[in-house]
């Protein structure tokens, strides 16, 4: 797929950069942009020579939230339409529903929640609306001094979107989640590190750099397929209501991971040297399409 609205560079180290790129206006979401990064995170997953996602903005924002200027419903969504919560449970990937009701946000996050991939935001500038909440399902989010976030739907009289109501309150704690919500209000980076949305700050100039630090860390000498069970496992199960759920995955994980790249790394430990992991990310046991 051609993008338009972002830019897609894989590394020599499988690290790729997914770049909001828009900068005329500061990256402003629309419905084409939502559709692309579905795509670009579904790519990912399947695609063996990426090892890891940073995600930035060209120019001096990250996101600047939806691109309010666009005619009609700028959420993309039919307002003929009259849809209950029946619809989004049985009518949910119906294209009149998944077009005209979904919430492209979310459908972005869901993307992002499902990738095998460890995925880190890059925060550059601006990010507001849509451009804090699709940053909620990545892993780690590294901001620059100069970046702003704030999730400012008060202010326009709609409601959080982006499954943000699940991934927020999970990051922050509900109290937080509640008060920046209501307020509204700008944040700038030291806030947003003291309230936990944060992992770290940096410098403009360094930011890039540091991101892809860290992308190497998750991901140099690790085996692609742990990494990718590892991150579903910890996403998927600290949401379970009894650890006896996580017990079953990772009794599976651990079971099947042990027998291809557990034996090599094994080896490498005792032999003192580098591990030769061979196992791949787009090639999962077979309990992992079931439990998805």
């Amino acid at each position: 797929m051609k993008y338009n609205t972002l830019d897609w560079s894989v590394a020599a180290d499988g690290i790729l950069t997914l770049t909001l790129n828009r900068p005329g206006q500061l990256n402003a979401f629309t419905v084409e942009m939502a559709n692309e990064l579905v795509d670009a995170f579904n790519r990912a997953s399947s695609d063996d020579a990426v090892r890891a996602v940073v995600v930035t903005g060209a120019g001096r924002a990250f996101c600047a939230g939806m691109d309010l200027s666009v005619g009609g419903n700028v959420f993309g969504l039919d307002e003929s339409l009259r849809p209950t919560l029946e619809d989004m449970h049985e009518r949910l990937d119906e294209p009149a529903i998944h077009n005209g009701v979904r919430d492209t946000g979310g459908r972005v996050t869901l993307s992002i929640f499902n990738c095998t991939k460890p995925v880190i935001a890059a925060i550059n500038g601006a990010a507001v609306g849509i451009g804090a909440t699709m940053t909620l399902a990545m892993d780690f989010r590294l901001a620059s001094e100069k970046a702003r976030i704030g999730f400012v739907f008060g202010k326009i009289g709609i409601v959080p979107e982006a499954c943000s109501s699940w991934f927020l309150p999970r990051l922050v704690g509900l109290q937080q989640a509640l008060e920046w919500t209501y307020s509204a209000d700008i944040l700038d980076a030291q806030e947003c590190k003291r309230g936990g949305l944060l992992r770290s700050i940096h410098s403009p100039e360094t930011l890039l750099q540091d991101a892809y630090a860290l992308a190497r860390k998750c991901t140099h000498n690790r085996s692609p397929a742990a990494v990718a069970l590892t991150r579903q496992m910890l996403w998927r199960n600290s949401a379970q209501p009894h650890p006896i759920e996580a017990h079953r995955v990772d009794s599976l994980a651990v079971f099947y991971s042990s027998l291809k790249d557990g034996k090599e790394g094994v080896r490498s430990f005792l032999e003192k040297r580098a591990p030769n992991f061979t196992s791949l990310a787009s090639d999962l046991p077979p309990f992992y399409r079931d439990w998805k």
